[in-house]
């Protein structure tokens, strides 16, 4: 359960990092592909949200999705290249389930470099996502497992030990 918990986690972080490098990318398109990006497009055709709603809206949706996703991570077997999960995620949405549920065209019939950015985002995050997952696995093992707890309240002394001089 901690490695779903820890890809979860990941997956949020790995999302911001994703985000980042769509907001960089997006600009540098040719005017007639700088259209809204898939996050974006999926959640306003699927919500019946507009104005700030529509962006809270894409933020949670996105967010939400990068959490899910990491959480699938954690549960496959170890070892699995995050730069080889997050373009199959990419993949699997864009080419597969959304086409399916009609809320996009297939990624086929998306402009060229709109497909590169979106495959080049997935592997930023499926890369940050990796990295996240390994750090909280070894943080959990180290300095969340083991010490002693030296900060903690003895008695009645709400200091600390701080007036003992001890720190």
């Amino acid at each position: 359960m901690s490695r779903v918990i820890y890809g979860a986690l990941a997956g949020i972080c790995a999302t911001m990092a994703m985000t980042a490098a769509m907001r960089a990318l997006h600009s540098q398109l040719d005017r007639e592909d700088r259209y809204p990006l898939p996050p974006r497009e999926i959640t306003q055709g699927t919500l019946p949200v507009r104005g700030e709603a529509a962006a809270a809206s894409t933020m949670l949706a996105h967010f939400g999705f990068g959490a899910a996703a990491g959480a699938v991570y954690g549960v496959l077997p170890k070892g699995i290249p995050g730069l080889v999960y997050g373009p199959l995620v990419w993949f699997a949405s864009y080419l597969g389930w959304v086409p399916a549920a009609r809320i996009l065209i297939p990624a086929t019939r998306h402009p060229p470099e709109r497909n590169l950015l979106m495959i080049a985002v997935h592997l930023v995050w499926g890369a940050c996502l990796s990295l996240g997952v390994r750090e909280l696995e070894a943080s959990a093992r180290s300095i969340f497992a083991s010490g002693s707890l030296d900060d903690r309240v003895q008695g009645d002394d709400v200091t600390g030990g701080l007036l003992r001089g001890s720190h």
